[in-house]
């Protein structure tokens, strides 16, 4: 099959996005979890099509930067955009190959790059297309909900500031809230989420996320403490190390549905976890692994095996997958001190509004990123002219 010379990736520019602003560290269970701390690649052809992706990390992002300072340009200048399942092979693949060796090249930043060129690619495709990716994924609808995360731990956090920012939250029009437990005791945390619920309300949705911090021991027992909250799901309550297994146990201890994949690497540790039974809701990460070529399999899959899709972080990047599919539950955002970049990236952010976010008809991603935010938050790593 011939290709038209000027459809192919001319153009490559790679950001680092960081906050400069100091905030007070937000923890989770046992970690803490950065503000901003994300890849942006742009792209470009000869016909003038772009298109950006985003990979997100939770760890020092210098390893993900280094394949840009010698020589993974190579492999994606001069590719199709237009083909984002061959791209995305042949970067994945740099995994399992002596170059990546010899390189220095990391497994994990191999797989952080593939997800957010593959992004990329698919928001070119869609602008060239003058088509919206949640329509061109399959139009299921053109809103999604929407839910926040917040009650992490911070030092100093008394309950009466805990209030201060449900209060805040709800008065901003958020329906669904999703609250950090795994860092006290299940008796302290229960204290925690008394707070929430009465702030709150009975009528608005409750998520618990425990970020692995149990064993399945604590997990069975935080369930039976926590039913009374009512949660919508609880969230990636088992350690790491047989979550997976220990999850399918847990669940035939709990009514309460069970959710996780954020922490996987691949799309076969989110196959292994509905091959498990362990959940009832996925939450992979586009921006962590897979990019839309394997989001949207996932979401398949998911359909055909009655499992809800939620996926993690990056809300405006994730709802035109979740919007194109009748498994799409839900995506989760955040406030603008946990994460300015959903506040202040884009010029023309999908609108957020009561607990659902409505896209806009705009194409492809349907997202400008803003000159000023990039100046901001963004740190130019690499760019081939």
């Amino acid at each position: 099959m011939m290709t038209n010379s000027t459809s192919l990736i001319d153009s490559l520019e790679v950001y680092v996005l960081n906050n400069p602003d100091e905030t007070k560290p937000h923890w989770v269970s046992h970690f803490i979890v950065p503000t901003a701390n994300e890849l942006l690649i742009k792209i470009k052809n000869k016909n003038g099509n772009s298109g950006f992706g985003m990979a997100t990390s939770y760890t020092d992002i210098s390893p993900i930067i280094k394949p840009f300072s010698n020589g993974l340009e190579d492999f994606i200048i001069g590719e199709d955009p237009f083909c984002p399942e061959k791209i995305y092979e042949k970067i994945f693949k740099l995994t399992d190959t002596r170059i990546s060796s010899e390189k220095g090249w990391s497994k994990e930043a191999l797989i952080r790059i593939s997800a957010a060129l593959d992004i990329a690619c698919w928001d070119l495709v869609g602008k060239s297309l003058n088509i919206p990716l949640y329509k061109l994924f399959g139009g299921y609808r053109n809103k999604v909900p929407v839910y926040v995360t917040c009650g992490y731990y911070q030092e100093g956090k008394s309950e009466s500031k805990l209030r201060e920012e449900l209060k805040k939250l709800i008065e901003i029009g958020h329906q669904s809230f999703k609250v950090k437990v795994g860092g006290l005791s299940i008796k302290d945390d229960a204290k925690r989420l008394e707070i929430v619920r009465d702030e709150i309300g009975q009528e608005k949705d409750l998520m618990i996320d425990v970020n692995r911090a149990w064993n399945l021991k604590t997990a069975i027992e935080g369930v039976k403490e926590f039913e009374r909250f009512k949660p919508t799901w609880i969230e990636e309550p088992l350690r790491w190390e047989d979550d997976r297994r220990t999850l399918k146990f847990l669940s035939k201890q709990t009514s309460i549905p069970l959710s996780g994949g954020e922490s996987e690497i691949t799309t076969y540790g989110c196959r292994s976890m509905i091959e498990e039974d362990a959940i009832q809701i996925l939450q992979f990460d586009c921006t962590m692994f897979g990019g839309f070529t394997n989001g949207k399999k996932l979401s398949a899959l998911c359909e055909l095996n009655h499992i809800d899709i939620a996926p993690h972080h990056d809300c405006f990047i994730h709802a035109p997958l979740v919007a194109s599919t009748p498994a799409g539950r839900i995506v989760e955002s955040f406030d603008d001190e946990r994460d300015p970049l959903q506040a202040q990236l884009f010029e023309n952010s999908h609108k957020m509004n009561n607990g659902w976010i409505y896209l806009n008809e705009k194409p492809g991603l349907g997202l400008e990123i803003s000159e000023t935010a990039l100046k901001k938050f963004g740190k130019l790593v690499y760019k081939n002219k």
